[in-house]
């Protein structure tokens, strides 16, 4: 039987697909590379454990799916149905036995491998609904997984670092959660500066007289961005070094 490919031929979804593939790969590895004793140690992430974390994983993927057969199909199905319903899953996945948890993983993300692989090129611009409620087109669903499965192989605390994830990925999550900041107003007075890209980029309140700016790699931008530490980044204001590095904004 002839392999079976993709429906949409545009080369930059294909892409996007790639990178969310790969992650789903990565963060694959980083569990595989945990014992079954091992997924009950606390994550990056305060008050989740490690099978917190690869049950998010889990349904995330069976909640994702639900938006492409919406748009393959035109019949609203919505990611959750609440977020209280969203968090009891979660919850409830982390007591899964290990063997349970580590087959939600992989079939979770079979299924939305095939809703991606089948969903015919036209409805890729098919709007559906995220669970906060801002409507997209699906192909911004492959977005939403990329960034889901490369973050959060690094929340396993398992050796995976923000270095780790590929430079395309690193700076569309950093403009997001810099434009999520800029939204809310939660970024005045406060600038990022990126060392480690040419041109430098400088993101935050371009308006401020002396703004906090934080600085560092690309990596450890994000790091500090998404609250999961300071290693490698500076605060400086008014070219005077800070006694420590502020906690960044909340971005979602």
């Amino acid at each position: 039987m002839a392999a079976r490919h993709d429906q949409t031929t545009d080369p930059q979804l294909l892409d996007s697909l790639l990178q969310a593939r790969r992650g789903t790969a990565f963060f694959a590895r980083k569990l595989n590379e945990l014992s079954d004793s091992d997924l009950d140690g606390p994550s990056l992430l305060p008050g989740w454990t490690r099978r917190h974390v690869t049950a998010h994983i889990g349904y995330n993927a069976r909640a994702i799916a639900r938006l492409i057969e919406w748009a393959a199909t035109g019949v609203e199905t919505p990611m959750y149905a609440s977020t209280e319903i969203r968090d009891h899953e979660i919850n409830f996945g982390a007591t899964l036995p290990p063997i349970a948890l580590r087959h939600l993983f992989d079939h979770s993300a079979v299924h939305l491998n095939v809703e991606w692989r089948d969903l015919p090129e036209e409805a890729w611009h098919h709007l559906v609904k995220t669970a906060q409620g801002r409507t997209v087109p699906a192909e911004e669903t492959v977005w939403m997984r990329t960034r889901e499965v490369w973050t959060h192989a690094v929340d396993l605390d398992n050796g995976a670092t923000f270095a780790d994830i590929p430079v395309p990925v690193l700076a569309r999550l950093l403009k997001d959660i810099t434009s999520a900041w800029a939204t809310r107003g939660t970024d005045t007075g406060l600038q990022v500066l990126v060392t480690d890209q040419q041109p430098e980029l400088k993101l935050g309140d371009a308006g401020a007289d002396a703004p906090v700016l934080i600085s560092g790699p690309l990596a450890g931008v994000l790091r500090w961005a998404t609250g999961r530490g300071t290693d490698g980044v500076t605060a400086s204001q008014s070219g005077a070094a800070l006694g420590a590095v502020p906690a960044a904004p909340k971005w979602i």
